[in-house]
């Protein structure tokens, strides 16, 4: 079977080399089975029959209809830590600027480089871009996922006395979290104490604004705020106020739009994160690994919208994949349809993540049209997809 993909947005030539001699790249959105995608918008798309599934190279997945996908049986995979080392380093290199005054000593070179005597000169000036050492500092970091705990180890290496705040630290991240690093339970120990705070979590409902007046307020006098992740995390205009009244040293953030762009005491990337050649790379390779898995195979990891599910290459005969609502009763109607069919199940496996679920059917000889339809007809299923 030949399997059919598009790109909305540039993806590395190299990731998309792992594609084999059975993928086909296609420039016509309703004819591909699986979309590569990165910051391009697909909330008022209409998706076809033909797509099943959704990778973003990346991991911000804000630009894509969950809800909408989980509903009509397309997986949304991301790429969870693929470009985590490409963020960290920026989140330094922005650490940096704002507590050395960087960026303002550059522009005083810049304007000043005419002048014969600017070495001269540079010494005497040089006073006003004098800044702090990171060494010796507390940083506070709000999320321990994959670009958390880099950045939480790193800044052990370059002596900062590290705490993190994230109450659903999973045990992959607590592993790798250096025993050096305070876990604290209550982010107001972030605001109260930390010279440098730097926020890695997703934008939800419940982050959206979460540094805003009240959480400022705690903050000490002189803090340096970073924030690599999504602007919408900080009300940046009660940051923007809290800089003209002296009680953020700077805001670093890698959004620029109006509210900040140019504003006194804030340094704007312009969202170079993960622009890095490898982190593109990186993303790209998984996006196609997990893409390419769960065409051929069902097997599902890292979506966000659906369980990880997992049964391996396929063996048997045959393998279905059912996509339904997390309600009781689901599994025992699906074998009571293969028991009257006449079908052997010769592996099975279900996982649910809130509204949703997922199974995978393995059977020992190749599923039919007739049991598909019958499958598919059971109330509360979105989808039935055939592996074989």
């Amino acid at each position: 079977m030949t399997y059919k993909f598009a790109c909305l947005n540039s993806i590395s030539p190299i990731g998309l080399k792992n594609f084999t001699n059975r993928y086909e790249q296609v420039s016509e959105l309703s004819e591909a089975n699986g979309i590569l995608v990165r910051s391009a918008s697909m909330h008022d798309m209409e998706f076809s029959d033909n797509l099943y599934a959704i990778a973003r190279a990346g991991a911000g997945v804000n630009n894509i209809p969950l809800q909408k996908c989980a509903e009509k049986g397309i997986v949304v995979f991301n790429t969870p830590g693929a470009n985590a080392n490409g963020v960290k380093e920026l989140v330094f290199a922005g650490m940096l600027l704002a507590s050395r005054d960087i960026v303002e000593g550059v522009n005083w070179v810049r304007a000043n480089k005419a002048k014969e005597d600017i070495a001269k000169t540079a010494e005497k000036e040089k006073k006003k871009f004098a800044g702090t050492e990171l060494q010796g500092k507390k940083l506070g970091i709000i999320g321990l996922g994959a670009i958390g705990v880099r950045v939480a180890n790193a800044a052990v290496s370059l002596g900062m006395d590290v705490y993190g705040y994230d109450p659903y630290v999973s045990v992959d991240s607590a592993w790798h979290l250096s025993r050096k690093i305070t876990h604290v339970l209550n982010v107001d120990d972030i605001y109260k104490d930390c010279d440098f705070i730097t926020i890695h979590v997703p934008l939800l409902d419940s982050t959206k604004h979460m540094i805003g007046k009240e959480a400022i307020s705690k903050m000490k006098k002189g803090v340096i705020l970073v924030n690599m992740a999504r602007d919408q995390l900080v009300d940046e205009e009660a940051v923007v106020a809290s800089i003209e009244a002296g009680k953020i040293r700077r805001y670093v953030s890698d959004f620029p739009n109006s509210t900040v762009a140019g504003k006194k005491g804030c340094i704007t990337t312009p969202h170079l994160g993960a622009s890095t050649a490898e982190s593109e790379i990186n993303c790209a390779k998984m996006a196609v690994d997990q893409l390419r898995d769960y065409l051929e195979n069902g097997n599902i990891r890292n979506s966000v919208n659906y369980p990880n599910c997992e049964m391996g290459v396929c063996t048997s005969g045959g393998r279905v994949c059912i996509f339904h609502k997390n309600q009781p009763s689901m599994i025992t109607q699906f074998t009571q349809i293969l028991g009257a069919h006449g079908v052997n199940i010769a592996g099975m496996a279900n996982k649910s993540k809130k509204e949703v679920a997922y199974t995978l059917i393995d059977f020992d000889d190749p599923s039919d049209k007739e049991l598909v339809n019958k499958l598919a007809a059971v109330k509360d299923v979105y989808r039935v997809r055939v592996i074989k």
